[in-house]
């Protein structure tokens, strides 16, 4: 039996890990830091995600066969290029890899190199210039950090005052880091999620899902991580899906091997149907997250061959996947994505007929207590979204938590 190490400690983790213990070939699953939800599955590990040496050091010791890594900030720190060095088995990108989510500006330019169809873009380094270049156009102006920025480095400015401050916080005030903006022009169209496993040139597509990253019914409010999540897109025909496939998500791929910068792990397009056309939105060099929580409960194949065979450049066969959909609801602590508190009971849970995936949980004196952001995640299955839908909302109603809210329209644009 296989000993796996799961690196993270968020929904999308719970969401591997439970993937994972179906499998019938492993035997031990070890996640760190994981969460109270996690640690029903799997045995929780205190080592920060990005603390490489402790992470190698316990894998060595407990001879773990195969780590799958979670966060973009483990692979930005290089977790796979150390692991690789001292003959360990990791599924993830490569430091140098991981450019194409931890550099807007290298994933503009590889677009535009390789014929990938992407907004315009301009990229700045000097507040006055950038200011200068955004009030000289219409807006709403888009606004992106060029680093990693926790799904926050992103602002869609809809007038000169709110450009400003964007672009004084992170060109003066540096709130991200030192580091460059891009400016895109502005697309419109419903945005979609398009993961997929790719090992250098194959590429191995998941269900498409869709995001929700305002806080607020009706799309209002600030941009969080992301409020819930669904599969099975009316608005996405077979066509745009191969479109999607083969002239983005495959074309990246192929991209960064040209480049020499080949990937092994999961590729995620973030991707808009415009008026002309499917566009690029963003790539990250990770599982979504909370789309995760919705596309692998969907998996039907054995999860652990497909990242051994991505971790050793061996091809795999294509992953099979229910007929049916999925759909999820993010429980996040009053105040997200501002400032919260932590530590209010969460009860109810054994009362909940659904997947659970805890997203930022802790267990103290035998009590779950909120210890995050972004808390649960409610994912259920159904022939169809309405079924998938009511269920979800019928569940939520049974967690009592007197710090959580919710959005009450998610997959809205299915339905309205």
């Amino acid at each position: 039996m296989k000993t796996v190490l799961v690196i993270g400690g968020g929904g999308r983790e719970h969401a591997i890990v439970d993937a994972l213990s179906r499998s019938p070939q492993v035997g031990k699953i070890y996640c760190a830091p994981g969460n109270a939800g996690i640690g029903l599955q799997a045995e929780n590990v205190p080592l920060k995600d990005t603390d490489v040496e402790g992470l190698k050091a316990f894998a060595l010791e407990h001879a773990v066969d195969l780590t799958v890594v979670g966060p973009e900030a483990a692979l930005a720190v290089g977790i796979v290029d150390a692991f690789r060095a001292a003959g360990l088995k990791i599924f993830g990108h490569t430091r140098a890899a991981t450019a194409i989510e931890s550099s807007k500006e290298f994933a503009k330019r590889l677009m535009a190199k390789y014929n990938i169809p992407t907004a315009a873009y301009r990229s700045f380094s000097d507040y006055d210039e950038a200011l200068a270049y955004v009030s000289a156009r219409p807006f709403p102006a888009v606004l992106k950090y060029d680093g990693l920025a926790a799904g926050k480095g992103v602002v869609i400015a809809s007038d000169l005052e709110e450009a400003r401050k964007a672009l004084a916080d992170m060109l003066l005030d540096h709130a991200f880091g030192q580091g460059k903006v891009v400016v895109e022009d502005f697309l419109t169209g419903p945005e979609f999620s398009f993961l997929c496993f790719v090992d250098g040139d194959r590429v191995y597509p998941m269900p498409l899902s869709q995001d929700h990253k305002r806080a607020y019914d009706g799309d209002e409010g600030p941009n969080t991580g992301g409020m819930g999540a669904y599969t099975g897109l009316p608005f996405i025909t077979a066509e745009d899906r191969e479109f999607a496939y083969m002239e983005i998500m495959c074309k990246a791929a192929s991209a960064m091997v040209s480049e020499g910068l080949p990937l092994s792990g999961v590729l995620y397009g973030g991707l808009m149907k415009t008026p002309q056309g499917i566009k690029v939105i963003e790539f990250n060099a990770r599982f979504g997250d909370p789309e995760t929580e919705v596309v692998l409960p969907l998996l039907k194949s054995d999860i652990y061959d497909i990242f051994e065979g991505v971790a050793s450049g061996r091809e795999v066969s294509d992953p099979e996947w229910s007929d049916g959909v999925t759909l999820g609801v993010v429980m996040a602590s009053k105040g997200y994505p501002g400032s919260y508190q932590k530590g209010f009971e969460i009860e109810g849970l054994d009362l909940v007929d659904a997947q659970v995936y805890h997203m930022g949980t802790v267990i103290r004196d035998g009590k779950v207590l909120t210890n995050g952001g972004r808390v649960l995640m409610i994912v259920c299955g159904g022939k169809d979204l309405a079924a998938a839908r009511a269920c979800v909302y019928e569940q939520l109603a049974k967690i009592r938590c007197e710090n959580l809210f919710f959005r009450k329209d998610i997959a809205h644009r299915a339905f309205f």
